[in-house]
């Protein structure tokens, strides 16, 4: 395996263990404080940089070993169709391209894989913020219910049996008081405009 091949390995391996470390069910304090330095730090920003940078030639690797891949699938192809038989196409000719053809297909899966496990790694980070805001925003919303409930209590049970009926009907006498002022300041009006010789409002 050539060094960019080994580099690429050991980058699977270390997504790797980013996804066992993403994936173990940890205290939510703890969870909150990483996921909350991985985000704000520096550091990581560019790490997740240079990474982007990475991931931009393990995928010109991956092409390249794709289009070995089918090379050789042709070459193959090309040399039993010659020969005239599987029989006469052996020995070490068959050899080499066996060998060269599962080089190629390794390095394709390796490379793959590499860019798949990024993708899931990079969604799955997505995912864990997203439900540490979630929770974050249960939790404040459960400390409003709370305090709703504490306020509510001490202004005398406003949810106790009997009291809805009981604030609807001070509702209605509300609106029939308002009502009544209204009719009442309409009627003076009308006065007013009458004595001060002015046209009465049509209403």
């Amino acid at each position: 395996m050539t060094l960019y091949y080994s580099m690429v390995f050991a980058l699977l391996v270390f997504e790797m263990l980013i996804f066992v470390s993403l994936i173990i069910p940890l205290p939510l304090t703890i969870r909150r404080k990483l996921f909350t330095f991985l985000s704000e730090s520096p550091l990581i920003a560019k790490l997740q940089y240079g990474m982007k940078i990475t991931f931009i030639f393990i995928l010109i690797l991956f092409l390249d070993s794709v289009n070995r891949v089918y090379r050789v699938q042709l070459e193959t192809a090309a040399a039993n169709k010659s020969q005239g038989s599987a029989e006469a196409f052996g020995g070490t000719a068959r050899m080499e391209i066996q060998a060269r053809k599962f080089y190629s297909q390794r390095n394709m899966y390796l490379c793959g894989f590499t860019l798949f496990l990024s993708l899931i790694l990079n969604r799955t980070y997505v995912m864990i913020l997203d439900v540490l805001r979630l929770e974050e925003e249960v939790k404040r919303l459960k400390g409003e219910g709370g305090a709703k409930g504490d306020t509510a209590a001490k202004l005398g049970a406003a949810g106790a049996p009997g009291e809805i009926g009981k604030l609807r009907k001070e509702n209605e006498a509300l609106k029939s008081q308002m009502e009544g002022l209204s009719r009442e300041y309409n009627r003076l009006g009308d006065e007013k405009g009458g004595a001060d010789g002015t046209p009465k409002k049509d209403r």
